[in-house]
């Protein structure tokens, strides 16, 4: 009976821990203060700024990444060229001065992140407008320079104003030039909405209440109005121009505490509370299907007192509303000998993941930041390159949007043998709508070929041919293909493609 029961464990925990063939495996880079990219000695360096982005998608790539979420307008300027906003001087080293030689960072990425199969989310920061530099620094053609009044300065920073209406068409018609010209798969917005609180000062917006309260009396009520309308709006803008383009929210990781709300609160003592101090009623956007996704901060250790990992986790696969629920970790803390001595010992991502794992309601994670990944911090990359990502996987597919048919199977699958110099090959025809391919490989002697596990999977790709000697497959391998539309929907496999004689194979393997 123990022998039974031990397998059965074992058996269990391979289930739990498997690879899911769906999962998000996202990554942040955050160019703002140029925390990831470009870096510092880069700014300005077109050259090197392709390069440095090339190592960290090729990096990402060969850790079975599939999404980046690129920070592109992070104080209302532009990583992308922009007739609204001026170039970013993080980018350049001076706020609306163009790259030279010229180049579209966004456009970059896009395509480079697809040709690996990467899926890209642009964060955009909705109502930040300054941040270490202050108005002198601001380009002439900056809106603040036309509309001042649309703004107002809080602690050491200038923001929209988020009370007004002119503050919610300018981002409405930021974020629709953006889905309009650029091939990104998400629009991502962080936790900042209203700024956290600077102690001992109030947020100077007692003229916008009072002169568009909107019939609101109560001012936290109204502040939350204002970010449900634009959140609501954006949800609109989207969908009215690329349905499945997704719009996704990264707050911070406490709703509201228990003490604060004892009915729908989490069990947490955090100081700071997204309902009450950013006027961000996440769970109201999640239950009106207003977002496709949320990706709390969940940036403390599994066990930390004030605000456990585990119980957060819980908490928000409890709210989600059936929504696409990923959870965002702390990498980049990894090491840090100021914190918890959880973050010095390998590995407490890994754990977090592999606690991920096990919950039917979360749909994977995204580190933040990327910079904690390539610097392999307490071994992170290698973890997940050889082990926790050690197999392919796919974007999930979003259940806030309207599913639709598969794009075709693929034709014409061949397989090309290896013959003198030339190595073997897979290809097939292109298919209409296909943003990726997914290739399968199972041993001839299977009896099923299981599309379903995401070890039979070969690799994903963005060609409709593949370079097989780059991986090591059975002897008699069986091959299938299918294609993958924008909206993560995967089609029927193609027939099985055998490297040889199946006829030949059975008679071998039953003699």
């Amino acid at each position: 009976m123990r022998k039974y029961l031990v397998v059965i464990l074992v058996s269990l925990s391979l289930t739990l821990f498997a690879s899911p063939k769906r999962e998000m495996r996202a990554a942040w880079i955050a160019t703002v203060a140029n925390i990831d990219w470009p870096m510092k000695s880069a700014v300005g360096n077109t050259e090197q700024q392709k390069h440095d982005m090339i190592v960290i998608l090729d990096s990402l790539q060969a850790c079975h990444f599939n999404a980046v979420i690129f920070q592109i307008r992070p104080t209302a300027d532009a990583l992308y060229h922009s007739d609204y906003e001026p170039w970013s001087s993080w980018l350049t080293g001076k706020q609306g001065k163009a790259p030279h030689p010229y180049y579209d960072p966004l456009q970059f990425v896009v395509e480079e992140a697809h040709k690996r199969c990467i899926d890209v989310h642009v964060w955009l920061n909705p109502y930040r407008v300054t941040h270490t530099f202050g108005v002198a620094d601001m380009d002439h053609n900056h809106i603040y320079r036309q509309h001042p009044e649309w703004f107002v300065k809080y602690g050491d920073k200038y923001y929209f104003n988020p009370g007004l209406d002119a503050t919610r068409k300018w981002l409405n018609q930021v974020v629709a030039d953006i889905v309009s010209r650029y091939d990104i798969d998400a629009i991502h917005f962080d936790d900042y909405f209203y700024p956290y609180k600077v102690k001992g000062e109030e947020f100077p917006d007692d003229k916008a209440f009072k002169d568009f309260p909107r019939g609101f009396t109560n001012k936290a009520d109204w502040r939350r109005n204002n970010v449900n309308l634009i959140i609501q709006e954006l949800q609109h803008t989207i969908k009215s121009i690329k349905p499945w383009v997704e719009f996704g929210i990264s707050p911070f990781g406490v709703w509201r505490n228990a003490k604060t709300d004892p009915v729908r609160g989490s069990k947490t003592q955090a100081g700071v509370q997204n309902y009450d101090d950013l006027y961000a009623d996440i769970l109201l956007w999640l239950e009106k299907g207003w977002i496709d996704y949320v990706m709390p901060q969940l940036y403390w250790e599994i066990g930390k007192k004030n605000a456990d990992f585990t119980t957060l986790l819980d908490w928000w696969a409890k709210y989600s509303y059936k929504k696409n629920f990923y959870v965002g970790v702390f990498a980049s803390q990894l090491g840090n000998s100021k914190g918890s001595a959880a973050w010095m010992r390998p590995n407490e991502i890994c754990r977090q993941i592999r606690l991920v794992r096990t919950k039917l309601d979360v749909d994977g994670i995204s580190c933040y930041s990327v910079v904690a990944l390539m610097d392999n911090r307490v071994g992170l990359r290698d973890s997940l390159r050889t082990d926790l990502y050690r197999c392919p996987a796919l974007v999930p597919i979003n259940r806030n949007i309207n599913k639709t048919k598969p794009a075709a199977t693929p034709h014409h699958l061949t397989y090309h043998a290896a013959e003198g110099d030339k190595p073997a090959t897979l290809s097939w025809s292109k298919v209409h709508n296909a943003r990726y391919y997914v290739v399968y490989a199972f041993d001839s002697n299977d009896q099923f070929y299981n599309c379903d596990n995401s070890a039979s999977i070969v690799c994903i790709t963005a060609d409709t041919h593949v370079d097989l000697s780059q991986y090591v497959l059975p002897e008699n391998t069986v091959f299938m293909v299918t294609s993958i539309n924008y909206y993560h929907v995967e089609s029927q496999p193609t027939k099985p493609v055998f490297t040889s004689d199946p006829v030949k194979q059975w008679l071998k393997h039953y003699k």
